[in-house]
């Protein structure tokens, strides 16, 4: 009897501990990057709790990383007069993105195209758009976050980020 009360004691104890674990959270007021000749440090500010590592060449506070992405996507609103309307879908996509154009909007599409690009820049795939719906194959591409860019002659007019799984 004892050993079950034990047993359920344990069990209580682990559950109660479990329950006020919490990883890493901190919610810094601002934080960034900082280059200079001798490297460079991302940094947060706002961190209640910190420890300082002093050595021959500096010092090295060390804080909380703070992962960030910047994404753009943009829309031409002077086409037409009006919002010029894209989509790609599915997204996130496995082997084929299909690219649909409205086709209520008074522009020819051959003079459409779109660019697939990587994360780097590095330009994978142009071609000319010359129907409302386009299909843009993607299984040969490594599962990775690619940029679809639409333009219209020289003129962005939207830009969509596409993750392939």
């Amino acid at each position: 009897m004892n050993f079950e009360k034990l047993k359920i004691k344990a069990m209580l104890f682990v559950i109660v501990g479990m329950a006020g674990l919490q990883a890493q959270v901190v919610v810094p007021s601002t934080g960034g990057n900082a280059i200079g000749s001798g490297g460079f440090v991302n940094y947060s500010v706002g961190q209640v709790v910190y420890t300082s590592n002093i050595g021959t060449n500096g010092s090295v506070v060390p804080g909380v990383q703070q992962p960030f992405e910047i994404s753009t996507v943009t829309g031409l609103n002077d086409v037409t007069g009006r919002s010029m309307i894209c989509t790609a879908y599915p997204n996130p996509a496995t082997n084929v993105v299909q690219l649909k154009v409205d086709d209520s909007i008074n522009i020819t599409i051959q003079s459409m195209r779109y660019q697939l690009i990587d994360m780097q820049g590095k330009l994978i795939k142009t071609q000319k758009i010359d129907m409302y719906l386009t299909e843009i194959v993607m299984s040969s591409l490594i599962p990775a976050t690619y940029f679809l860019r639409i333009t219209l002659g020289n003129k962005e007019i939207k830009a969509f980020k596409i993750t392939k799984n």
